[in-house]
């Protein structure tokens, strides 16, 4: 009797022992997990095994289509396999460039060894496409999971996470190989361990329905416990039997690559427990949003009936305040000596809606060298330093000044410069003062090659002129067109952003605004949000070429490829040629593309083909 229990504990322990052969350890840490050591991390193996079975195989990866890979072609090429071996493993594909759905199942096939103590799959390389690119993004968003960030740092010595555009990465993709003795029967007939990636919303129950496998199975070969919960950003391993795929197991030579595994049908499993709690659950989901729905639109309505009501208690105010400052300044009767109404001054009630700081002549006269040339700042201002500020000081008409304080006074953006004080002793004339960012104007940091404005950094600035221009023409009542955009008009700070400046009278007020650079065909004088659109548009164009074309005869022909015009070269080589040759080619051709696209839809000639500053917003928004 002692005898046949210890034969039958021999028997157990050597079946234990097979079978845990073939056992990983699922790692429940995220792909981008730094220096990841748990066991899982990567599959281990065992060099030091009798079989070279155990130790080399054909096995497959799965690789989920997506936004960037989305045919078999792009896939094949990210993952160094065969188109034709894809397309002979995924038969419900027509073609290797069909678009497939995003999430659609893709079987890679791969040759899988023993390196060291781990397994790893012939190397794939991958070429950093941007000029920052993440070795965490390589790993969870471009191969799916399907290697480690601490296995592409090891493999590839890097010592920061971020790679400059070009790098090769070399990449040992994650896979396992059963272990098989004398024959399959002891191993329960295993014969491939499939790499799969969990995503989120993949559920156990589901997955072992899809591959017509058994819960115990793929528990063991993963080395879960029973009912475990698994993880996005990390891969399972899916263990097939030699009954549910046709491939033969002796040839382990890289051509062809195994024929495509044929899987069992999906058995529908119907766990009543588990699947009314997840309905209990939904339905419990359902009707807190309902009810967090209905609680959250009446404090919106509480919220603007309160706001409503603020609002026409500040309106009643105004208007008394108005109504004494009317009788404060106009009931006194007529002076007999002058025969004029002694009311308040104008520039007083300026100063009332708008406090401004007041310069003198002399203040002035220093901070600019008395208006020397050598300060001069285009063909209006003047450079100055007063009170150790520099700042920006331009001579106007008197009238002129009080319509830019005016119009300053309606007005608050980050990306327009700001009206610091004004002057009334310049004789007859005036002075404003503003604020001045210390880059200078936009045509001297593109005109000097020394000024690294590189191809963020003018994204950036596109982006907040058109901010300014959206602001004044949707966001200030009455809205306001510039009609003065130009590259000297637009001044850069010390971290590279954009203001817009000569905010000054539209041309309905009888002032002509002061024009430099190529013109819309329809302009008559006439103050238009079409003309400011136009006048960008030539912004984005020197923005990307960084040269200044006064006429746009220039930039016509250089636009010519955009239309269909392209000689010999391609659209691409002349788009190079176009570019700033100071970016020496560290630009996303992308972007680049798309910005002339943009300019060349502001500066067409019919003003209603040519954008909105809404629809610029939503392409800019996208690259900043």
């Amino acid at each position: 009797m002692s005898l046949l229990w210890f034969l039958i504990l021999l028997g157990l322990f050597s079946f234990i022992s097979s079978t845990a052969s073939a056992q990983q350890h699922y790692d429940a840490s995220d792909c981008a997990a730094p220096n990841s050591t748990s066991p899982g991390s990567r599959y281990t193996c065992n060099t030091t095994s009798s079989s070279s079975s155990s130790s080399s195989c054909s096995t497959f990866l799965i690789f989920r289509a997506n936004q960037k890979f989305r045919t078999l072609a792009s896939i094949s090429e990210l993952l160094s396999s065969s188109v034709d071996s894809l397309q002979r493993l995924n038969s419900g594909v027509a073609s290797s460039v069909e678009v497939l759905e995003p999430g659609r199942e893709v079987f890679v096939p791969v040759q899988c060894s023993c390196s060291g103590q781990y397994f790893q799959s012939e190397w794939v390389t991958y070429t950093a496409p941007l000029n920052k690119t993440s070795i965490a993004d390589v790993a969870c968003s471009v191969f799916e999971s399907l290697v480690t960030y601490s296995t592409i740092m090891e493999a590839n010595g890097f010592d920061t996470d971020q790679v400059v555009a070009g790098t090769a990465i070399h990449l040992p993709l994650k896979c396992a190989c059963p272990d098989h003795h004398d024959d399959n029967s002891t191993n329960g007939g295993l014969n491939y361990l499939v790499t799969y990636p969990v995503f989120e919303g993949d559920v156990l129950t589901e997955i072992d329905d899809k591959f017509g496998i058994s819960a115990e199975d793929l528990f063991r070969v993963n080395g879960l416990d029973p009912w475990p919960t698994i993880y996005p950003n990390t891969t399972l391993l899916i263990p097939l039997k030699e009954s549910s795929v046709r491939i033969n197991m002796t040839s382990h030579s890289s051509s062809p690559p195994p024929p495509a595994p044929v899987f069992l049908p999906t058995i529908i499993v119907e766990r009543r427990s588990s699947r009314n709690t997840t309905r209990l659950k939904r339905s419990f989901y359902i009707a807190v949003s309902v009810i967090g729905f209905f609680i959250l639109v009446a404090a919106v309505f509480a919220f603007g009936m309160y706001m409503s009501g603020r609002k026409k208690e500040k309106i009643q105010k105004l208007l008394s305040f108005n109504t004494s400052v009317s009788q404060l300044t106009c009931s006194t009767p007529k002076s007999s000596a002058t025969g004029l109404t002694p009311c308040l001054s104008p520039d007083l009630l300026v100063g009332i809606k708008y406090s401004l700081r007041s310069y003198s002549i002399d203040e002035l006269r220093i901070g600019t060298n008395d208006f020397s040339d050598e300060n001069k700042i285009g063909d209006e201002g003047y450079r100055g330093l007063i009170d150790d500020v520099e700042v920006m000081v331009k001579p106007l008409m008197f009238d002129d000044t009080r319509q830019v304080v005016d119009i300053h006074s309606r007005i608050n953006h980050i990306n327009i410069v700001a009206l610091l004080g004004v002057c009334y002793d310049h004789g007859d004339d005036s002075c404003i003062v503003l604020e001045l960012p210390s880059n200078g104007c936009l045509r001297n940091c593109l005109a000097n090659p020394s000024s690294h404005l590189r191809w963020n950094r003018r994204t950036q600035i596109a982006f907040d002129v058109a901010t300014g221009l959206h602001y004044l023409h949707y966001c200030i009542f009455p809205s306001y067109a510039h009609m003065s955009v130009n590259t000297r008009n637009i001044f850069v700070t010390s971290n590279w952003r954009a203001k817009l400046t000569n905010i000054r009278t539209n041309p309905s007020s009888g002032q002509s605004p002061s024009h430099k650079g190529w013109l819309p065909p329809e302009y008559n004088g006439s103050a238009s949000d079409k003309v400011d659109i136009f006048a960008f548009g030539v912004v984005l164009l020197e923005l990307i070429s960084g040269r200044e074309d006064t006429d746009g005869t220039s930039f016509k022909e250089s636009l010519g490829f955009l239309g269909g015009g392209a000689g010999e070269g391609g659209c691409f080589e002349q788009l190079r040629s176009f570019v700033d040759p100071c970016l020496e080619g560290n630009y996303p051709l992308a972007e680049a593309l798309c910005l002339s696209v943009l300019a060349k839809a502001c500066v067409e000639d019919d003003p209603l083909h040519r954008p909105s500053m809404d629809d610029i917003l939503k392409v800019l928004v996208r690259m900043v």
